[in-house]
């Protein structure tokens, strides 16, 4: 035996989807109901678990054989259920495990295994009675009770040819997917990201309780008080609000959506009742706090969260998505005593946390991250890169003079305000003023963005008018001349490849080519990344550009979760391209911890998190950032980070 395909079926009274797979195996209800497995490509084979079949023993040999390689779609639940249902403490080993599913990710294809089919157009896909099968077999029913084989035996038959059938479908997908592979490294991070998730990360429970309750009982306070200033039954219905203000001010408001709120309190400045509701409503409209209710959802028995970081989550750039409390957007703290917050919380009176802090649901927004704590003994070791994306895109680019401001220690947004402006910047000197345009040209039109870029990074916020960022956009295009032209190169690049099927190789190695209908972008460090079913159409316009080209390609819609057919262009291929290079850059920092010992508890985007004995310090860390990366060792790259028992933003 070489190779075991598998799926399962299981049953928990937990929900999958609110508390990951490390707390929905830790049910004491949580068993595996069928496990359907195929040897080496052969026939499918069907456990009945449930039924009082046994494991056979060469597979639960296979199981734990490091020559046995064992792959499933979405691996991690297999292998965490499977660690669960042979024995209390046991986790099976990772890198014996290989996930379809992240193959298919590495590729550009979705991450559901009937949507995966159905694009590769499988002569067969999944059932689909597996979903209405699940909710019989696999979760409770409505009045808590529990369905057995027994309760209903046909429908059991047809839950296992379920089964069965997956395996056939992840087998014939992985025969498709196997024409690509991973580079050694890519493989090697998978495992690294799957003991991450198995180590998890503490919280403060206390903090996390006291926190979710405090949130809880303030917003009752403020429904409450917004009950009794507009006499309303529902407060937070707009339609009732809009009427309200039209009836008490005269002022018609067509819309109370987050981003035109202050409009509107402006128009209200004159009616302090009808601004104390808006105050209200922007307090209980913070859905940030709903993190605390999530990771009470998800924390395990050893009092830690697993599995928050998805491998490969992020299409085309490889990039890590959030999953369970989603970490990768946690709010930014601004409080100079977190101490003495997270004190007030842990106290648990509210009443003497209000009197302390009057906003209350912005303070624990800003404890959020503070949830996230170091196991007694130790201590959390933050570390990230510095100005990651604005140093791999002028590598990319050859823009050199970003490069030497770099290499030289300098600050990249004074000297880019510098080079738009032509006269000295400092930070906290001479021109001063300068330097925040500089930063926001930096952060948003390495791209080739325009106007919208600036302003969705707070152009108009900064005071500037349409003129303004217009003139702003073409000095930082003209201080950053090779980076402007990357982005036709590239666009160029992936043309010529879809129409001639010849491979184009562009600065750094970077290599663009045609490969199995898909159009695939090579990077420096080996790793592809996958655009399905490229073609070049044509947009026929009457503005300055005309009829011209443009490169289609399919993929996931992210706003309607549709596969669909997507349009790209050279500056949003240059973004692909930085931000996969900084996620790889990132990787090989993980394997180096891993290497070393270190204990990553997560990370996120630019950044990674170590739990650390006393006997490791942070310039330990800090060295894995420093040190250069083989395949961009003239690169210029820089970490810093902090010792914190509690995490945070420093």
């Amino acid at each position: 035996m070489k190779e075991l395909g598998i799926d399962i079926e299981t049953y928990s009274s937990r929900d999958l989807a609110e508390c990951g797979v490390y707390k929905y195996a830790e049910a004491p209800d949580f068993a595996v109901l069928l496990m359907a497995y195929s040897v080496d490509n052969g026939p499918v084979q069907c456990i009945d678990i449930a039924g009082g079949e046994g494991v056979p023993a060469e597979i639960a040999i296979a199981l734990s054989d490091p020559a046995v390689v064992k792959t499933a779609w979405n691996a991690a639940f297999e292998r965490v259920c499977l660690s669960r249902h042979f024995g209390p403490g046991l986790m099976l080993d990772p890198s014996q495990w290989q996930c379809t599913m992240v193959r298919a990710a590495r590729m550009g294809l979705p991450l559901a295994l009937g949507q995966c089919a159905e694009v590769l157009r499988l002569a067969e896909g999944k059932m689909t009675e597996g979903r209405a099968l699940i909710r019989y077999f696999s979760t409770p029913a409505r009045n808590g009770a529990r369905h057995t084989p027994a309760d209903d035996p046909e429908r059991w038959a047809t839950f296992k040819r379920y089964c069965v059938r997956d395996v056939e479908v992840e087998q014939a997908l992985l025969a498709k997917l196997r024409r690509m592979e991973a580079p050694a490294f890519d493989m090697e991070l998978y495992v690294a990201d799957q003991e991450i998730n198995d180590r998890g990360v503490m919280i403060d429970r206390e903090l996390v309780d006291n926190a979710a309750r405090f949130d809880t009982e303030y917003k009752t306070q403020l429904l409450e008080e917004a009950r009794e200033l507009t006499g309303l039954d529902n407060p937070n219905s707009a339609t009732q609000l809009k009427e309200y203000l039209r009836r008490t001010t005269g002022v018609h408001v067509e819309s109370l959506s987050k981003t035109t709120l202050d409009e509107v309190e402006g128009r209200l400045k004159y009616w302090p009742e009808a601004l104390r509701v808006l105050a209200i409503r922007r307090e209980m409209a913070k859905t940030s706090n709903k993190k605390y209710e999530a990771m009470q959802a998800c924390v395990c028995a050893d009092g830690r969260l697993h599995g928050l970081l998805q491998f490969y989550g992020a299409a085309r750039t490889g990039r890590w998505a959030g999953r369970l409390v989603q970490v990768q957007n946690l709010p930014q703290n601004h409080l100079a005593d977190l101490d003495g917050a997270r004190s007030l919380v842990k106290q648990g009176d509210l009443e003497e946390f209000e009197m302390n802090y009057g906003n209350v649901t912005q303070v624990l927004s800003e404890l959020i991250r503070t949830a996230f704590v170091a196991m007694p003994g130790c201590t959390l070791h933050v570390c990230d890169f510095s100005a990651i994306e604005a140093r791999v895109i002028a590598w990319v680019a050859g823009e050199n003079w970003v490069l030497d401001v770099f290499r030289e220690g300098g600050d990249i947004y004074c000297a880019t305000a510098s080079r738009m402006f032509g006269v000295p910047v400092e930070k906290h000197g001479q021109n001063a003023h300068l330097r925040q345009k500089g930063k926001i040209s930096v952060l948003a039109l390495g791209y080739g963005g325009g106007i919208a870029a600036l302003e969705a990074m707070g152009g108009s916020r900064m005071g500037l008018s349409e003129q303004e960022e217009r003139q702003t956009v073409r000095q930082w295009r003209d201080a950053n001349p090779r980076i402007v032209r990357l982005w036709d190169v590239v666009e160029r690049a992936a043309i010529k490849a879809i129409t001639t099927d010849e491979e184009v190789e562009i600065h750094r190695g970077i290599k663009v080519a045609r490969r199995w209908g898909m159009l695939t972008i090579t990077l420096p460090s080996g790793r592809m990344m996958c655009y399905p079913r490229a073609r070049v159409g044509v947009e026929y316009g009457d503005g300055p550009r005309g009829d011209h080209k443009v490169i289609e390609y399919e993929g996931l819609n992210q706003t309607t979760k549709k596969w669909e057919t997507l349009r790209t262009y050279g500056g949003k291929l240059v973004e692909n391209i930085v931000q996969a290079i900084a996620r790889d850059i990132l990787g090989v920092v993980i394997l180096r911890a891993r290497a070393m010992g270190l204990r990553t508890v997560f990370h996120v985007h630019d950044e990674i998190i170590v739990e650390a004995p006393p006997t490791v310090p942070l310039a330990d860390v800090e060295a894995l950032f420093d040190e250069p990366v083989e395949w961009c060792r003239d690169l210029p790259l820089k970490g810093a980070g902090y010792s914190t028992p509690y995490y945070l933003k420093d």
